[in-house]
């Protein structure tokens, strides 16, 4: 189980570094990342073992759904490190008040063995927490409209299937409901069309 999660952890990491464009990521990032990957390591086999975590398949359609895609994904990472940070060892009180640099390389062992692991765990805790507030601060500027969909999503996913009350309500709702989802592809369309006739007139008064 141990193993299993650690590869995850790492793929996910990996596909990170990997799918953000080398113009966007800081190159502290980019360190981080990589020295986060030698604390997680896999063997190439459990890397490219062509099971992605996040499927790149939904990043091939059109930018609304990519744009909703990402915003799952990175609400995914979030949780992640999250959970990472829980696993790993409760920092004792000299570690907690350390001013080590959130994105600084993994600090080389102390001559006191005793405090080797100590050190490299603070600074795992620190990167993991760099990488995390990176993140949030994506979902925050650039895909708020995103995550508001997600939590109704998720919201749809906790509705109380064996409620008397709520099965009522569901069924009044549905006329509306139903109306607005049958709809939507036709305006879709509409818009569609609309554009492709702009663009031709355009053509024509160009010509």
């Amino acid at each position: 189980m141990a193993t299993t999660v650690r590869a995850a952890v790492c793929l996910c990491l990996w596909l990170f570094a990997c799918q953000v464009r080398g113009s966007h990521i800081p190159q502290e990032m980019n360190r981080t990342i990589q020295s986060l990957l030698q604390h997680y390591k896999i063997s190439n086999k459990e890397r490219f073992d062509g099971k992605p975590v996040f499927p790149n398949e939904q990043l091939s359609g059109k930018m609304e759904t990519k744009l909703v895609f990402m915003g799952g994904v990175l609400d995914s990472y979030e949780k992640l490190f999250g959970h990472m940070l829980k696993q790993l060892p409760t920092p004792s009180p000299q570690i907690a008040g350390s001013n080590a640099q959130p994105g600084s390389a993994v600090t080389a062992a102390s001559s006191d063995p005793s405090n080797a692991g100590s050190a490299a765990g603070r600074d795992v805790r620190s990167q993991l927490k760099y990488i995390l507030r990176k993140v949030q601060e994506l979902k925050r500027h650039r895909y708020q409209e995103q995550e508001k969909l997600l939590q109704g999503l998720q919201t749809l996913r906790h509705i109380k299937m064996d409620d008397h009350i709520v099965q009522s309500k569901a069924l009044w709702q549905l006329p509306q409901l139903y109306e607005e989802a049958s709809s939507l592809p036709e305006i879709k369309m509409q818009r569609r069309r609309r554009r492709r006739r702009q663009t031709k007139a355009k053509g024509h008064q160009r010509g």
